[in-house]
């Protein structure tokens, strides 16, 4: 309901109220006053009455009624006061048969004048003898068959005790009090309407500035502050206008100042949101009692774990061995201190134990206190490898600078001592199978410095189309007399498709053939050498697998360093220059073996693009530039 209305109604029901009470009052002082005027004029009948008996009282002493001239005056006087008062109903007088004072019932007395009409012996008797008892005048209300009557009862000292019993109908007073009440309910009805409607328009007369109030807070409800209230009067109506305009201009300057620290807050979220998911490092922030609340991408990608496997829990992710000092960290950080990066272990999903950098920061409240640890771990492994790499190319560098100088001084005495051997083993002095076997053994040397002077000297090679299935034919074919010797197989599996690609045939060769020789040397009682080729969009795959004595695990990264073999006659060399010559093609090399059930190499070469390249000589640097 709307509060004009409910202001309206309330007006009219104050002034109904109000009009009612009136009418309550006026209804109550007026059968008030009605009863003591009529009990005032019954008590001067009863007195005047009394006075016209009196003339006669001997007469009434004795016991008989009124003579003749006395009723006569009697009757006069009752019938005038009934002319002047139609109301008077009944005026009767009561005489008892003796002149005992103590009357006891209505049975004692007799009716010497008047008729006994409107007589309810049951509510009456009392009164009377009461009445006749205390020597007093009373009225009392009666209704008899739905009609109200006044009834008075006098008597005094002197009449013997006679009681004069007037009956006065009581019907006229409250007809009249009903007329009254239907003019006041009409007029109240006509009064009710001005009312209602003169209270409307004072309700909307008061309302009108609660309206303008209204209209502009619904104006500020939806965010527009550029309107203001006309402000017409000074009361309390127009000072709240006011307030309420200049509330609005402020919420205007809050409310911008607000969007623009919305905008540069969200601007600032969404930088620091995408920093944090697209960096590499691994981030996730937890709790004080270690339950994750938030991840990136990249600890996904780390840790193994999903976002949804990771919030709301508490993973293990330090290592048994580190969680000592996982400890000493947090006491630090919580004591205040600033701490560096830290390298150390973590332990993934899977069990894995990896090598990283991590760095712990506290996030604090507005009140100082440490509520949470944000980690930023940088796996580590990646720069390992570089760091092994560059390792391997210092060692290289070492050893090519070593490899120049140790071949020019190994290779003039060398070819002296073959020149005198080759003259003895001409001339037939000495024993020609000792001379043999030395000039075999030379030979063996020069070959180990000439593959020392391929590590320190780089050289220049001619890239050109090849097909990788024809090279390796004309390879498989070279080695196939060593292959029987050693009681070694090749079972080849090639794809049907072409597979050029831009090399330099002679080094792919030699990849091969030390690639192969491997193979034949790691089963020394024979058995399969499986050769598949396969092709892709972009790479061409060639897979040598063996059944031989395998390579330990803890071998395996240290292949193509110098030296490093497992071969009792071997120098480690060959792989260095293998891995040097893929390397120079943009090829891979990769190898698994497990002991005594074989090892597999896998050569990954890139197919050539465009055929149109053929035939360009290029130069490259060999494996000295590539690791120098």
């Amino acid at each position: 309901m709307p509060f004009k209305l409910k202001l309206c109604l309330l007006i009219a029901i104050a002034f109904f109220s109000m009009f009612v009470t009136l009418l309550i009052v006026d209804q109550y002082s007026m059968f008030r006053n009605m009863h003591k005027n009529l009990g005032s004029m019954l008590s001067k009948a009863s007195v005047q009455l009394y006075e016209t008996l009196s003339l006669s009282d001997s007469q009434l002493a004795a016991g008989m009624p009124p003579d003749a001239e006395t009723e006569e005056q009697l009757h006069r006087l009752i019938e005038g006061w009934k002319r002047w008062d139609a109301r008077i109903l009944d005026i009767t007088i009561l005489q008892p048969h003796d002149h005992e004072e103590q009357v006891t019932s209505i049975a004692s007395y007799d009716v010497i004048y008047g008729e006994q009409s409107h007589y309810d012996a049951e509510l009456e008797q009392e009164l009377i003898n009461q009445t006749a008892r205390d020597r007093l005048f009373r009225v009392n209300e009666f209704e008899e068959d739905g009609v109200a009557y006044l009834k008075s009862y006098y008597s005094n000292e002197n009449m013997k005790p006679a009681v004069i019993r007037i009956v006065y109908s009581y019907e006229y007073f409250h007809e009249r009090a009903a007329y009254k009440v239907r003019d006041w309910l009409k007029y109240a009805s006509i009064f009710m309407l001005f009312i209602l409607f003169g209270s409307y328009l004072l309700s909307g007369m008061l309302l009108r500035p609660l309206k303008s109030i209204l209209w502009k807070v619904n104006e500020v409800s939806h965010g527009r502050f550029d309107s203001f209230i006309k402000v017409r009067s000074r009361d309390e109506f127009g000072l709240l206008a006011v307030k309420i305009n200049a509330m609005s201009q402020n919420l205007s300057i809050y409310m911008d100042k607000l969007r623009k620290a919305f905008e540069e807050n969200r601007r600032m979220k969404n930088y620091l949101q995408s920093f944090i998911n697209h960096t590499s490092d691994a981030i996730h922030v937890v709790d004080l009692q270690g339950i994750i609340i938030q991840v990136n991408q990249a600890f996904e990608q780390l840790y193994g774990y999903t976002a949804e496997e990771a919030l709301g829990c508490s993973l293990v992710l330090t290592p048994e061995s580190h969680r000592g000092e996982m400890k000493l960290i947090i006491a630090s950080l919580l004591a205040g201190k600033v701490l560096p990066a830290q390298e150390t272990k973590r332990l993934t999903k899977l069990g894995e134990v990896i090598p990283v950098s991590v760095t712990i920061s506290p996030i604090r409240d507005s009140a100082g206190e440490v509520k949470a640890f944000a980690s930023i771990t940088r796996d580590m492994r990646s720069r390992n490898k570089m760091e092994e790499l560059l390792r391997r190319s210092e060692k290289l560098t070492t050893v090519g600078q070593l490899a120049a100088g140790v071949a020019h001084e190994i290779r003039n005495p060398l070819t002296t001592l073959r020149g005198f051997l080759q003259l003895q083993l001409k001339n037939r002095t000495g024993n020609a199978e000792h001379t043999s076997l030395m000039l075999s053994e030379l030979d063996r040397i020069n070959l180990i410095v000439s593959e020392f002077l391929i590590l320190a000297k780089p050289q220049a090679t001619q890239f050109t189309v090849k097909d990788v299935k024809q090279v390796l034919r004309d390879v498989l074919l070279f080695l196939d007399s060593e292959a029987n010797l050693h009681n070694a197989e090749f079972l080849t599996v090639f794809t049907e498709e072409p597979c050029q690609i831009s090399c330099e045939e002679n080094q792919l060769k030699q990849v091969f053939i030390n690639v192969l020789k491997n193979a034949i040397e790691a089963m020394p009682s024979g058995g399969p050498i499986y050769i598949r080729l396969k092709r892709n969009t972009s790479h061409i795959t060639i897979e040598i697998a063996d059944e031989g004595i395998g390579i330990p695990e803890e071998m395996i990264p240290q292949i193509g360093s110098p030296f490093v073999t497992g071969k009792e006659s071997g120098t480690g060399l060959g792989m260095m220059v293998s891995q040097r010559i893929i390397q120079s093609h943009h090829g891979m090399i990769d190898i698994q073996s497990q002991v005594n059930a074989g090892t597999t190499v896998t050569i990954t070469l890139p197919t050539l693009k465009d055929e149109g390249d053929g035939g360009i000589l290029v130069e490259k640097a060999g494996a000295a530039g590539l690791y120098g």
